[in-house]
């Protein structure tokens, strides 16, 4: 079990490079989270259940589809102190933090389960934690960390990131902290995110070592591709660097509580784009050429956070102005006449106007659509998947922007062809939709993005770049 001194240490790209290396090696390898807190999640094989983004990605790392049991427990917040609780893929319920608390104890069962299904068909289970194990008020009970390896019976390494510094004071602290049971049952350390020359550190290894016991099992350099991977955390979300000769602008307002943020990982990497993740008191940018609102887990609520944020006015002027403006999922229902939300599925029963750019209205209800899907927009492939709640209806619907295996119709496009929305996710990986798209915003050449073998590239240089500087074989050695 890979656990951290602290949050976005690393713990999720050093599993899935683990995830990727070992399988090469030939091993039967399987991912497994007990507790994940994320609005990015992934539709498992057969649709119908979700698990967290991360651990969809560290299952393609081991070559096998996503399975309900690699991530048990999935919080999907909706406000700052309350989540959906999902529980082996289905919602079990919502629950503000104090009442988590007390439920966590009740789920452990299922988190066992879930684990032993996948010890059951695999040589090799990396499980990732979550948070810090040092977090000692929120230990009673726990299953995400100490308390899920010690009912498992699961060796630890513990995962500390140089970059942020004090990373002696981490894992000497962590030691300090953590029960005399729990610090036997770490097997050492590993260094992550060093730049410049790791001997100069050794000192430092050797300081952790003689205060902790613990084993030093390898100093990871920074790895710069991480950018090419999807990230689990909105908090990880910035703007890609430019140099400014980026043809095409495209902004995306982010949300209080965006979802599925991972839809815009290809237009990141093309090197003509230049994204805009335009953050809470800034404006969306005059010269945008395409304005993109994303999905939402709490789709009214951040109809409130657009307006209050005067996001509604500059996508309105986006508009008037010619500009593209295309939403996705919740954002999608934003761009309506009205979301409706009568059984109070997001909190309290509402009705809140949208911003009027498609003759469309959502109706919120209690049934989750989640499901893989392909199709075609005007003609090109498309492939992705649908995670939302509602239904959408309206005269623009008569102007599909995609066609569904089936023949069935998805989202709307207005009469001027300017504003389009639809419910489906990941579009912008299907290379030549991208493509495509590009070419409308801003029509000239321009290099071709193979995005999904990006990821496999970047996959297999993370799982290089362990086996150059990780003990891989004591690593192994502690989960026999």
């Amino acid at each position: 079990m890979l656990q951290g001194t602290g949050s976005d240490v690393g713990k999720s790209l050093i599993t899935a490079g683990l995830c990727r290396a070992y399988t090469k090696r030939g091993l039967r390898v399987r991912p497994f989270k007990p507790q994940n807190m994320s609005n990015n999640a992934a539709v498992v094989s057969g649709g119908g259940a979700e698990i967290g983004r991360a651990q969809a990605l560290q299952a393609r790392a081991c070559g096998v589809a996503p399975s309900v049991h690699m991530n048990p427990v999935l919080l999907k917040p909706q406000t700052d102190v309350g989540a959906q609780v999902m529980v082996q893929g289905r919602v079990r319920g919502n629950a503000g933090a104090r009442d988590y608390h007390d439920w966590k104890p009740r789920l452990l069962p299922a988190v066992l389960d879930s684990f032993h299904k996948l010890a059951a068909e695999a040589d090799l289970v990396l499980v990732e934690g979550a948070g810090s194990p040092a977090e000692v008020n929120l230990r009673d009970g726990d299953i995400a960390n100490m308390g899920f390896a010690e009912a498992a019976d699961v060796p630890v390494v513990l995962v500390a990131d140089i970059n942020r510094g004090g990373v002696i004071a981490n894992l000497v602290g962590t030691h300090t902290l953590l029960r005399s049971s729990e610090q036997r049952r770490v097997n050492g350390f590993l260094i992550n995110k060093f730049r410049g020359d790791p001997s100069l550190f050794d000192g430092g290894v050797q300081t952790i070592e003689g205060r902790t016991g613990w084993a030093h099992l390898g100093t990871l350099p920074y790895f710069r591709r991480a950018r090419d991977l999807p990230a689990e955390d909105a908090a990880d979300l910035e703007s890609p660097a430019s140099d400014g000769t980026a043809g095409i602008r495209i902004a995306v307002p982010q949300f209080s509580r965006i979802a599925n943020f991972d839809d815009f990982d290809p237009l990141a990497m093309e090197p003509d784009v230049e994204l805009l993740f335009v953050q809470r008191g800034e404006p969306l940018p005059l010269d945008a050429d395409m304005i993109v609102l994303p999905g939402s887990k709490a789709t009214i609520a951040d109809l409130r956070v657009m307006r209050d944020e005067g996001w509604d006015i500059d996508v309105l002027a986006h508009a008037r102005r010619g500009g593209f403006v295309l939403g996705i999922c919740g954002g999608f229902q934003l761009l309506g006449r009205r979301v409706q939300d009568p059984d109070g599925v997001e909190g309290v029963p509402s009705d809140e106007k949208g911003l009027g750019l498609l003759d469309v209205a959502t109706t919120l209800t209690g049934e989750k659509t989640l499901t893989a899907v392909s199709g075609v927009h005007n003609g090109i492939a498309v492939a992705g998947y649908e995670m939302h709640v509602g239904r959408t209806e309206g005269l623009d619907c008569a102007r599909p922007f995609l066609t569904l295996q089936g023949g069935q119709a998805d989202g709307a496009v207005s009469a001027n062809g300017l504003v389009a929305g639809c419910y489906v996710h990941g579009l912008f990986c299907s290379d030549a939709f991208r493509q495509h798209l590009l070419q409308k915003l801003r029509p000239g050449s321009r290099a071709a993005l193979a995005y999904e073998a990006r990821v496999e590239s970047a996959l297999n240089a993370l799982a290089e770049l362990l086996e150059a500087h990780v003990d891989m074989e004591r690593l192994l050695a502690t989960a026999a």
